[in-house]
């Protein structure tokens, strides 16, 4: 476990999000989870104090230095609060205690917003999940080893692994074109709209197996399908539908850091061009696309080539007030090169004993003005369970990502959060 520290500086990735977000981007997750039982707020607080005493360095509040941001110690407790109406959504420092992840909840719903600037998704995961361990023990006493996981202690260190790791000497990638940009008529600030398309694990792995492809290979090519279909034809597409797929970076380097270390790849799929259009086309070239890609150094060019923009003395020099401007306006030019971001965090373990209780997980992205919609998949047990986030009013793309594994005999159930009406039988 890593001490509190009383001040200390936001890793390589964390810079950029508190310069670009606001109202409107709010660069914000959620990770949520279904029990099979009403949530008692009251234990829920409790829950997330003790997870807060494991997870020191989340005690922290944003404070704006000089030339960048940094964190300093956060001496209140933290909130917990009844789920607002869309999720996501930008976290107001003076309406949370100053804290950078709000925990709240909706009946049998227990979720977790977390600032991207505090963390990843994968190292978000393993503090949402100590939360759920101190609930259940709390609500449940005596139905629990605690004491054989307590003994298990976590552990982790704050270090900058971009830093560490980076290689100085490797080359940027090449740039490439501008991304399509998803068209129609949005939903109006401050609506978002969720839907949770909950499929079913197995048959999703022996679909997968049968195309020799992994699952996030199989659901990109789908994504695209999707997006192609119910999106790019309608609108007379030109440009690349290009998806922006986050990496885990501790797959490829050694590190317990709690902060951000994540790095991503970009899937390029010139379907009007090569006329990749249907389905297995698609997936020919999604596998291409990760081959080619999702090499170590592949990797390694995309996040040293980042690390040297963070470090760039000409970058470091300018105060903070002009960093705002610049970076925002960089930023969202930079957006331009993706159509949408697909992250999936993969299978979601909790202690066996724990598990009677749980019946899902989801994870959620914020969408913004340029990604108008973003997915986000987990799984857990038999369920893997892939979600749209979006700010536009159809659901056609949402749709025909549901027609495509129907028709690919994978069985799907639906949910939402009551922005949209769907054309799909639930």
């Amino acid at each position: 476990m890593s001490r509190n520290i009383e001040k200390r500086k936001l890793d390589n990735s964390a810079k950029i999000f508190p310069i670009v977000s606001s109202k409107k981007y709010s660069s914000v997750f959620r990770i949520s989870t279904c029990l099979n039982e009403e949530i008692d707020p009251e234990i829920l607080q409790y829950a997330t104090q003790k997870a807060l005493k494991v997870f020191s360095s989340f005690k922290v509040k944003l404070k704006g230095g000089f030339f960048w941001y940094y964190y300093a110690k956060n001496e209140k407790e933290p909130i917990v609060q009844k789920e607002p109406p869309y999720p996501c959504k930008y976290i107001e420092p003076k309406e949370n205690n100053d804290y950078l992840f709000k925990v709240t909840y909706q009946k049998n719903k227990i979720n977790i917003d977390i600032f991207h600037a505090l963390t990843d998704g994968n190292s978000g995961t393993h503090f949402f999940k100590e939360i759920i361990y101190y609930y259940l023990e709390e609500k449940h006493k005596g139905e629990f080893n605690t004491v054989s996981r307590l003994e298990k202690k976590v552990t982790y260190t704050v270090e900058d692994a971009y830093i560490t790791n980076y290689d100085k000497k490797l080359p940027a990638n090449a740039s490439t074109k501008k991304a399509y940009i998803l068209n129609g008529k949005l939903l109006g600030h401050p609506k978002v709209a969720a839907v949770y398309e909950i499929i079913n694990l197995e048959q999703l792995k022996k679909q997968a197996k049968s195309k020799e492809c992994t699952v996030t290979q199989y659901l990109s090519a789908v994504l695209i399908n999707s997006i192609y279909k119910a999106n790019y034809v309608k609108n007379k597409g030109k440009k690349p539908i290009k998806v922006c797929i986050p990496v885990d970076l501790k797959k490829y380097f050694k590190s317990e850091t709690i902060n951000n270390f994540f790095s991503y790849i970009t899937i390029e799929a010139n379907v009007a061009k090569d006329g990749s259009t249907n389905f297995e086309d698609i997936l020919k070239m999604v596998k291409s696309e990760f081959k080619k890609r999702l090499t170590e150094t592949e990797i390694k060019k995309t996040m040293s080539a980042n690390v040297r923009i963070g470090k760039n003395i000409l970058i470091g020099v300018i105060p903070l007030f002009l960093k705002k401007i610049l970076v925002k306006l960089s930023y969202i030019e930079i957006r331009k090169y993706t159509t949408t971001t697909f992250s999936n965090v993969g299978r979601i373990g909790i202690i066996g004993e724990y598990n009677q209780f749980i019946e899902k997980f989801m994870l959620l992205i914020a969408p913004e003005q340029v990604e108008k919609i973003k997915c986000s998949a987990c799984s857990y047990n038999d369920k893997l369970v892939f979600t749209f986030t979006s700010t536009l009013e159809g659901t056609d793309i949402e749709e025909e990502f549901y027609n495509i594994l129907k028709g690919q005999g994978i069985e799907v159930k639906i949910e939402d959060n009551g922005v949209h009406k769907l054309n799909i039988e639930k």
